[in-house]
């Protein structure tokens, strides 16, 4: 077969990603392999997609090769995609997979994100590999690799691949109602957008959450900042906090964003994410490392489009505020009473804002930081500044530590593991583990 890597990573051929292609491509000389370095010359394509589009005619079989950056693909592969959709090629029924190397933090979301899209297409997609960054290094790693590539293969010649989802036309637009703004407030909250002039419901849906919203409040928007571009992935940032790009944004991010209270973004759904201009924002954030350093602010959503069919979406936004322990104080949509949602929004964000309120973390927030807490304790070396953050918070909560609780976990499990102790025992464990809390009731009855 022809077949075009799109590689995505914007480290071009010194990407880890990539030699994983490069080993399939070394045992199956019997395939054309083609490599587009679709994120390390996407400023050159954003000029002339001709040659993109060429390439992806020739192919049989394309495979999508990148990183993981912040949930999803790198920014400059999102910018890739609309290149793609916006050139009209015509790719229906060609096949597609991918292949992705990251630390397993979210790789489910970037998987979907290129499926969705790839299924927009009209593109065969056949289910892809999630290596982790070492993998081929190891003899595990080579034979899941080349079980992967057998298995496209396969795929391809017996015509297999995920079924595609039922297509249903675009909700309607609900319009928005602006009332009067009153000035006399007080606080700072940031609108971080990336509205376009010609956006006009998206700007309404601002203007309307500045009126009922009783804080003051300001906007951003991240298509006006001087991007010199997206995360290289060079690491640079990892011991100083200084990003490798001379266009400041690592401070603007850190004296005029991450100062506020709290932040609401603001956005229309594009390619079944938040569009290119916000990942390159997100990806560029990495200057902060794997540092949760908004931890304690609530956060909200105005989004304009069809929120309630983006599921992969709706869990990048939820596990993004979980991982950083932001409280999620809304999603506002403009699908069915726009009015409502903006003002169930304001309300409830300045609820947590006057109460300090922050829930405790769920699977998505606490998987995702017990991922980055093994990872820095590994690269404490290289990613120093992580490392002091996290020991700092009490970050590294591993259970090997926890001496007293294992060894009380020994007794239990030594006298349940016999019929005689636990026959005698009857109901005694259940109300000996009820014990403290009964305490607590007690407590809080006094109390009164």
């Amino acid at each position: 077969m022809n077949i075009l890597v799109v590689n995505g990573s914007p480290k071009g051929q010194y990407s880890i990603t990539l030699q994983t292609i490069r080993y399939i491509e070394t045992l199956y000389p019997e395939h054309t392999f083609e490599v587009l370095n679709a994120g390390a010359q996407i400023k050159a394509l954003e000029k002339d997609f001709s040659s993109a589009v060429q390439a992806m005619m020739r192919a049989e079989l394309m495979i999508f090769a990148y990183p993981v950056y912040t949930f999803i693909a790198p920014s400059q592969l999102h910018r890739f995609i609309e290149l793609t959709k916006e050139s009209g090629v015509d790719l229906s029924g060609k096949y597609v997979t991918q292949l992705t190397t990251s630390k397993h933090f979210y790789d489910v979301t970037a998987h979907r994100y290129i499926q969705d899209n790839c299924q927009d297409l009209g593109m065969k997609f056949i289910k892809g590999l999630s290596a982790d960054m070492d993998d081929l290094l190891k003899e595990q790693g080579q034979k899941e690799a080349k079980a992967f590539f057998e298995f496209a293969v396969w795929s391809v010649q017996h015509d297999i691949y995920e079924p595609f989802p039922v297509k249903l036309p675009a909700g309607e637009r609900k319009p928005v109602q602006i009332p009067l703004v009153s000035e006399d407030k007080s606080g700072d909250v940031v609108i971080l957008t990336d509205c376009e002039p010609e956006n006009q419901q998206l700007k309404d849906m601002i203007e309307r959450f500045r009126a009922v919203f009783p804080r003051k409040t300001r906007v951003v928007n991240i298509r006006e900042y001087p991007f010199k571009g997206g995360c290289l992935g060079c690491f640079n940032c990892a011991v100083s906090g200084k990003c490798i790009y001379k266009d400041g944004f690592d401070e603007y991010l850190r004296t005029v964003i991450q100062t506020a209270q709290s932040i609401v973004y603001a956005f229309t759904i594009k390619d079944h994410s938040m569009g290119a201009a916000f990942k390159m924002y997100d990806d560029r954030q990495f200057c902060n490392g794997h540092r949760t350093v908004t931890m304690g602010m609530p956060v909200g959503y105005l989004v304009s489009g069809d929120y309630s069919r983006e599921m992969n979406l709706q869990t990048i936004i939820e596990g993004r505020a979980q991982v950083g322990h932001n409280f999620l104080a809304g999603v506002a949509t403009d699908e069915q009473d726009t009015d409502a949602a903006i003002d169930r929004l304001a309300a409830s964000l300045d609820y947590a804002l006057k109460n300090r309120y922050v829930p405790p973390q769920n699977f998505l927030g606490i998987g995702g930081m017990k991922v980055f807490r093994d990872l820095i304790w590994i690269m404490q070396g290289t990613m120093k500044a992580d490392h002091k953050f996290y020991k700092a918070h009490g970050q590294y909560d591993f259970p090997q530590k926890q001496w007293p609780t294992m060894l009380k976990m020994y007794l239990v499990g030594a006298m349940i593991s016999s019929p005689k102790i636990k026959a005698k025992m009857g109901n005694a464990m259940n109300e000996g583990m009820l014990m403290p809390y009964k305490k607590l009731l007690e407590k809080a009855a006094k109390s009164k």
